[in-house]
């Protein structure tokens, strides 16, 4: 008896300590928990001068963005004005043509013949001009001596009448063979290149048929298509720095000119930049840039510093030595030396702002900063020599 009381003695004490343990292992495993956030939350975030900056009030450049194509201010298209067959087109794309040069000729045969037509009507009617004339001055002899009444010299002076009209009729006839044959000639209306050839030689063309098209590039512009509520920034004079496609260097471009009526349907504006150096472009190239409207002083930050991953904007700064989280409200936005800044309120002046380059970090995370590099010459001079 006195032996199974000792077995259940040892087993309740084996029970006992194993419960004992249990609870110390619990109780260590919720210290080290408790203790996890603790140690992550004051972990130091080192950071380098340049993953930093200071609000500062800065000149904000505004502008529009801006794109199209580029066209020809100066452009033509040499039609046919008659009809007949194309002869003598030699020019094509790419050939320079000067202004007044011949381009093609129509076969001028039946305009020809229509032009003797016309001048030998006209000699006819001086002839008979030339008849009521000598007619009338006989008759008005013969009135003054009595011989003939008066009606008769009425008679011949509307013969002399009716033969001037019936010449001057002819000679404008006349005149109009003569421009016709005349329009059988193309010449080019402006100096530029040939970019299209749109008939053959050879060709039987028909009036206002299109034979060639020429395009001065000495002037190009670039028609820039834009809303209705940014048209009313837009003003003459403005520039704009664009990028052609194929070319590395920017163009400058100002705006010359602003159509006065929006578009049916899209209800946008089309504005005209005339482009300052045109050198090696051509017409339809596709270029985009930034219009500049005007200039702006507040207080900025980079547009990459402003956080939206919250209802709200923020922006981290560094406020006693930790990570601090402060409310924003985004302004006008512009550019700076090339990047985009945004005005904000809700910051004073000097702050210290974390970029956003650097990433989300916890509000109140220790910052330290990291000791700029010394340099090599300053760390020379200050080495003493070893005795």
């Amino acid at each position: 008896m006195t032996r199974r009381r000792l077995k259940w003695a040892i087993a309740a004490l084996v029970l006992v300590l194993a419960a004992v343990g249990a609870l110390r292992l619990a109780a260590a495993r919720k210290e080290r928990a408790a203790a996890e956030p603790v140690a992550k939350a004051q972990a130091v975030v080192e950071l380098a001068e340049s993953d930093v900056l200071k609000v500062r009030s800065v000149a904000l450049s505004q502008g529009l963005p801006v794109s199209g194509s580029l066209r020809a201010v100066n452009s033509a298209q040499v039609k046919a004005r008659v009809a007949g067959e194309l002869q003598g087109l030699s020019v094509r794309e790419g050939d320079a043509v000067r202004a007044g040069q011949v381009i093609a000729r129509i076969d001028a045969t039946e305009y020809q013949a229509r032009l003797r037509q016309a001048s030998e009507q006209a000699a006819a009617a001086q002839a008979q001009i030339d008849i009521a004339q000598r007619q009338w001055d006989n008759n008005k002899a013969l009135v003054d001596q009595g011989f003939i009444s008066r009606t008769a010299l009425d008679t011949s002076l509307n013969n002399l009448n009716a033969a001037r009209s019936t010449h001057q009729a002819a000679v404008a006839a006349a005149d109009m063979a003569r421009k016709t044959l005349d329009d059988t000639v193309l010449r080019a209306p402006i100096a530029g290149v040939v970019s299209q050839r749109l008939a053959q030689p050879g060709e039987r063309v028909g009036v206002d048929a299109r034979v060639v098209e020429i395009v001065d590039l000495s002037r190009l512009e670039l028609e820039a298509t834009l809303s209705a509520a940014d048209s009313v920034q837009v003003r003459v004079g403005q520039t704009a720095q664009l990028q052609v496609e194929g070319l590395e260097r920017p163009v400058t471009a100002q705006v010359v000119r602003i159509n006065p009526s929006a578009q049916a349907g899209s209800r946008s504006v089309p504005a005209y930049l005339a482009l300052q150096d045109a050198a090696g472009l051509r017409q339809g190239l596709f270029a985009q840039g930034r219009l500049a409207t005007g200039r702006a002083d507040a207080l900025a930050l980079p547009l990459a510093a402003v956080r939206t991953d919250k209802p709200a904007p923020y922006v981290q700064v560094v406020d006693n030595g930790a990570v601090a989280h402060r409310a924003v409200t985004p302004g006008a936005r512009g550019e700076v030396e090339g990047e985009s800044w945004v005005a904000v309120d809700g910051l004073a002046a000097g702050t210290v702002v974390i970029k956003g380059a650097v990433g989300q970090l916890r509000e109140g995370t220790p910052v330290r900063f990291t000791a700029a590099p010394v340099p090599a010459a300053r760390a020379a001079a200050g080495k003493t020599p070893s005795p």
